[in-house]
Formats: C-alpha cells, structure tokens, sequence
C-alpha cells in the first residue's frame, strides 16, 4: 500500500500486485481529501482488483500514459532528486494529453514521430530533448519486461522550435565587479543569502552546493573547497552531487575566505546556516539577487541564482581561461558538457581569441631566421 500527499493538500493511493508472469502492476486513485479517506478508498481500490479476472484484464490495457506513471514512481521515484521527479511528472502529463486512453501495446515509431513533429513545434531543443529521454528510458523497460515487442522510440527525429529557447542572461565583466562589491557590502551573518551570492559569483558552483557546504569542507590554509555533497532542501538532508565529476577540490581567492570566514559567528554546522537554523531556499537568494540587482539598474529578464555561474564561465573566458580548467572548476566530466552548455560564451570570445592567435602567428613570421653558416662542403 502507498498513500502519498500531494502539493494541492489531498492524497493519492496506490497498490501493486504481480501478475501471472511475475510482472509487477500497478493501480492508483487520487483526490482523497483526508488521510482516513485515502485509507479507506486504498481498502476499496484493492478490493476492486482482488478478482484474478479482473486483475489480467487491466494487465493487458496498461495505457502508454498509465505504464509510464507506474514505471516512474516504482522505478525512479525513490532514487531521484525533486527536480529529476518533476520532469518525469511533466513528462506524463505530456503523454496523458496526447495519447490519452491509447495503449502501450498500439503506440508506433509513426504515432511516436507524430507526436514528436506536433509537440515539437512549440517546445525548446531542451524540452524535446528532455522528454524523449524520459520515455527512452521506459519504453526500454517495456520491452525488457517484454510488454511490448519493439522499441517505437528508437531512431526518431526530434523536431523543435528554437524560437522556443530562452537565451541564459549573464553579467559582463563590470557587472560582476559591481554586483560582488554590493552585495559584500551589505553582508551580514544573521542573513546568509547574500554569501551564497558572493559564493556563487566566485566559485561557480551550484545552489545546491553552495547550500550543502560544512566547515570541514573548507581549508582556509590552502584557500579551497571541497565540493563532495550537495543539500536536499526538500527531505533537509545531505544527498550526493549531481554526478561523479561533480565531486572536486577547487581554489578559491583570499576575498571569499575571509567572507566565509564572517560566518563562523553563526556557531553551525554548515556555513550558509543562519542563526534560526535555517538554510536560505532558492527563492530566497533570487529574491536577495533580485534585490541587489535592482539597486544596481542591472535588468536581466531571465537572470536568477543559476546565472551566476554562467557569469563565472564568462568572466573566466573574458580573462582567456582555457575551457578545460574551467570545465574541472565547474565539475563536468569532460569539456564536451562545457562547450555544448557555454557555446554561445566562446563564439562571444572568438574574435577575441582569433586577434591574440593572429597577432602570435604575425610575431612568429616577423621574427628573422637564423642566419645559415656554410659548411666547407658547400664553399
């Protein structure tokens, strides 16, 4: 049994059973408004399936969009982030809307690619991107499991409106050297948002992190952090960084030391805990990001928390950082994921790089060869 509280205050009830072959299905019902009545309809709903009959017949009419939503929550649910659920929520009401009652056993590589072209028209290269490997990864199941014959996901060509793209704001050089002198002076321990900000600006690392960050991650007698965790506002608890590269030492500048160093009068365990006991959530370092922007007439539509790092990458590009240090700075496992995420940066800096290749090569041919002594033999 899995009775589940949702977002809206009412609750959803699930059961699970095992088919003939061994399989495990699945079965929900939501909108209970109190617990005892989600019990009480959990009662009924296993009640309904109880019948062998009837528990065959809804083995064999799984929807596309009813295995999918089994398959995550039983699948993913307990091992993935917040952020990583949600996009798989988003996924299935994106298939629930299209497909509707269609069932797994009827969707085709023609009604995938369909739905692929029409979503595709007004949706990101993310988007798409996104939501086809969500449902990669179930159809693979699907046929593993042996629900289906063939992998109707395979082969497809995604289709998507790069209108759609929304261009990830970042601050110039003098930007970023007005926002960090800002927000430093108006640091205070008792609010702590404004030292992430500083924190992000100087190391690029993600609010999750920033947020997850303890005293014994911090060597003031070498100047680095150790990125080795992050934090999990939702369950308040440590959880492992985003990937294995994730996981890395990085040098920080004497000015973020002694910043961090401010915060030691809070007496706590992790840096970024205020005295209340309370680490600050995204919404409150974008709203004291939002805050100092404001006050510096910086107007950035689509500029939040994130965009800092991305003002990092360009402030270390604008000072001719070669991108693989960068890549080790920001914890991607190879510099593919940094030139793919921060193409648009470089191509920014080409003409840049281009003038300091040229003028290299012009000082190579300028420069007068050697004069050629004779040998005997030649004279």
């Amino acid at each position: 049994m899995s009775i589940t509280q949702r977002k809206n205050g009412t609750y959803e009830v699930s059961i699970s059973w095992y088919d003939s072959l061994g399989k495990r299905r699945t079965k929900s019902k939501r909108g209970f408004k109190t617990k005892p009545e989600a019990v009480l309809g959990e009662a009924k709903l296993r009640l309904e399936y109880e019948e062998v009959s009837v528990r065959e017949k809804v083995d064999q009419q799984d929807t596309f969009a009813e295995y999918f939503k089994n398959w995550y929550i039983f699948y993913k649910k307990p091992k993935v982030s917040k952020v990583t659920l949600n996009r798989y929520q988003y996924t299935y009401n994106v298939i629930n809307e299209y497909f509707g009652n269609k069932l797994l056993k009827d969707i085709t590589r023609a009604n995938y690619q369909k739905f692929i072209v029409k979503y595709g028209q007004n949706h990101s290269p993310n988007t798409m991107k996104m939501i086809n490997n969500c449902i990669k990864a179930c159809v693979k199941n699907a046929v593993y499991d042996e629900e289906i014959k063939k992998d109707f996901t395979y082969n497809i060509e995604l289709i998507s409106n790069r209108d759609n793209v929304v261009q990830v704001e970042y601050l110039n050089v003098a930007e970023i050297k007005a926002l960090l002198n800002s927000t430093i002076s108006k640091l205070n321990p008792r609010y702590t948002s404004n030292y992430m900000i500083v924190t992000a600006i100087l190391t690029g690392a993600r609010l999750s992190e920033i947020a997850g960050l303890t005293w014994n991650d911090i060597n003031f007698n070498f100047n680095t952090i150790n990125i080795n965790k992050s934090y999990d506002y939702f369950a308040k608890s440590f959880k492992p960084t985003k990937n294995k590269s994730s996981n890395r030492i990085i040098k920080i500048n004497n000015t973020l030391c002694d910043v961090l160093k401010e915060l030691r009068t809070n007496n706590t365990d992790l840096v970024f805990k205020n005295k209340r006991g309370l680490i600050p959530t995204s919404n409150a370092v974008n709203k004291a990001l939002r805050a100092r922007l404001e006050e510096l007439n910086i107007n950035r539509r689509n500029f939040h928390f994130h965009s800092l790092r991305h003002s990092h990458v360009a402030f270390l590009l604008s000072q001719g950082i070669d991108i693989y240090p960068i890549a080790q700075r920001l914890g991607h496992s190879d510099i593919t994921t940094t030139t793919r995420t921060y193409a648009y940066l470089i191509e920014e800096y080409k003409d840049k790089n281009d003038a300091i290749i040229i003028a290299g090569l012009d000082k190579l041919s300028a420069e007068k060869a050697p004069t050629k002594v004779p040998a005997k033999s030649d004279i």
